[in-house]
């Protein structure tokens, strides 16, 4: 599965969030480039994975092992993206439940 074609929407409604002027450092990043650049490591790892299985099953009979490897890598990488966009969602859902 890859991340890219999935997470399209996001980048344009993301690269409008401003950081606070207080907030800005020298060598600070913004949690949107945070978020991408991680997203990106991880659709490295899937595409990674992806070549790998497909050496695999042309005939690499050694690379089983590190194959699963890269796998076991690109799962828990969505996983954790996954687990950091849904506290972000769930987050966003509690700011605007709040009454002010």
């Amino acid at each position: 599965m890859l991340i890219e074609p999935t997470m399209k929407n996001l980048w344009a409604g993301a690269s409008s969030a401003a950081t606070p002027e207080g907030q800005k450092g020298a060598g600070s990043t913004s949690f949107v480039d945070e978020l991408q650049s991680k997203i990106g490591e991880v659709n490295s790892l899937q595409n990674q994975a992806n070549a790998s299985m497909q050496q695999s099953a042309a005939g690499d009979v050694n690379g089983i092992p590190e194959t699963m490897i890269k796998l076991e890598k690109a799962q828990m990488g969505l996983l954790l993206v996954t687990k950091v966009r849904d506290n972000a969602l769930q987050a966003y859902q509690q700011v605007m439940q709040m009454q002010f």
